[in-house]
């Protein structure tokens, strides 16, 4: 086993105290809002700039509108502002820009429905409009996908395969999954694309308890082999088998992805793209706010438990505790024999960052372990790199580079 005994910072520059003194002078603001959850959100959308799927004023304009903590506010001018690009698009001309303007307007959408209650009306219409805007983007643009539908426990998953370059046999095939709230379009834009770009092939898949899934009935597992196996065993149905294949999970697919592979020989190398070896430590802070009046009525705290019981099948808070208490990976970490990066923020305000360290020191089987902590001032430093993209791609290819090359 070759492990990190220590977890770099990024860009070498010093670490930022995460609890400053306020400054003696004027200076910039850099967040868009006061709350957590409407700041991490609106940095997730501006994520998509580098793939075309967001623009700077866009979202900037966009913001003014929002009343903060109101998530109807919220929805009304993101929903708005998906509206207009769409309607830029359609009446666009140059292939390029109509195609990119699609793709923004579906990651606008889906910015949009984010917050809201499971139960709100507007989210299915609001789900299908997005899902069309990412088909017309994709088909504009004339990027080569293949729609997988893959049999699962009575219903389906969906997955998207990317053939890259002529040269791509060469290279591991990419699978990205997502987490507790991803959908599997937001993958190309966010990695796929730029995997794209390099000469991989990219095969996205969402599981139980994610996008079209979810709203088909299908609830998170913690066996997320089971679903990854299904994926696989589809894709292989249809395909030679790749010379290697390396799994990326994105944020609580910091859990899922290393689960799988746990139980998964085909794949010979994991990124946890972040951190998320102890999902119920992760969630303890909500459970604490779920519980008291004052806090259950804050915006990010009735996303996150809502979501939660959503996407577990759960009705109450004890339910909800128990299902979460199953992802942790301290009972198969020792399982894990391939390569495995490990991306962890310093500021994460999901994961708590000694999760990373914890993480580190259980894959005792690892073939390597790689762990790269991101510091405020790297720009990486919020969870899953959220607003530094190209910062997330330049660390996940070299990686690659330099384990399978």
């Amino acid at each position: 086993m070759n492990a990190v005994s220590k977890f770099p910072t990024i860009a070498g520059a010093p670490v930022v105290p995460m609890h400053d003194p306020l400054p003696t002078k004027p200076m910039g603001n850099g967040r868009f809002f006061a709350g957590q959850g409407f700041h991490f959100q609106t940095l997730r959308a501006l994520m998509e700039i580098p793939a075309g799927s967001a623009d700077t004023n866009e979202v900037l304009e966009t913001v003014k509108l929002i009343a903060e903590g109101d998530v109807q506010s919220w929805y009304a001018a993101w929903s708005a502002l998906a509206d207009r690009v769409l309607a830029l698009a359609d009446r666009t001309t140059d292939r390029i820009s109509k195609g990119n303007a699609y793709m923004r307007a579906h990651n606008y959408q889906r910015t949009a429905e984010f917050l809201l209650p499971p139960a709100d009306p507007k989210r299915p219409p609001s789900w299908t409009k997005s899902l069309a805007c990412f088909d017309k983007g994709l088909d504009t643009l004339g990027v080569a996908c293949e729609r997988i539908r893959v049999p699962y426990q009575g219903g389906g998953l969906r997955a998207h395969y990317f053939p890259g370059s002529p040269g791509a046999a060469g290279k591991p095939l990419i699978m990205l999954v997502g987490g507790f709230d991803s959908t599997l379009e937001e993958l190309y834009p966010l990695l796929g694309k730029a995997a794209l770009e390099r000469g991989y092939s990219v095969l996205a898949y969402e599981g139980p308890g994610q996008g079209q899934a979810l709203r088909d009935g299908l609830k998170f597992t913690p066996e997320w082999e089971q679903p990854t196996k299904a994926v696989l065993d589809a894709f292989l149905r249809a395909h030679a088998s790749p010379r290697r294949i390396v799994l990326v999970g994105m944020s609580m697919g910091g859990y899922l992805a290393p689960r799988a592979a746990a139980f998964e020989d085909r794949i010979d190398g994991v990124v946890a793209w972040n951190t998320c070896f102890d999902f119920l430590d992760c969630a303890a802070p909500l459970f604490r706010l779920a519980q008291d009046p004052g806090g259950a009525a804050l915006p990010d705290v009735a996303w996150g438990y809502g979501n939660a019981r959503w996407t577990m099948g759960t009705s109450n808070i004890d339910e909800t505790r128990n299902a979460l208490a199953a992802y942790t990976l301290a009972p198969v970490a020792h399982r894990i024999r391939q390569h495995v990066l490990i991306m962890a923020g310093e500021i994460d305000h999901f994961i708590p960052l000694h999760q990373t360290a914890t993480f580190s020191k259980a894959l005792v089987n690892a073939r390597s372990v790689t762990a790269k902590v991101f510091d405020r001032l790297s720009g990486g430093g919020e969870h899953c790199q959220a607003g530094n993209s190209t910062l997330v791609h330049a660390t996940i290819f070299d990686w690659l580079l330099a384990t399978f090359a």
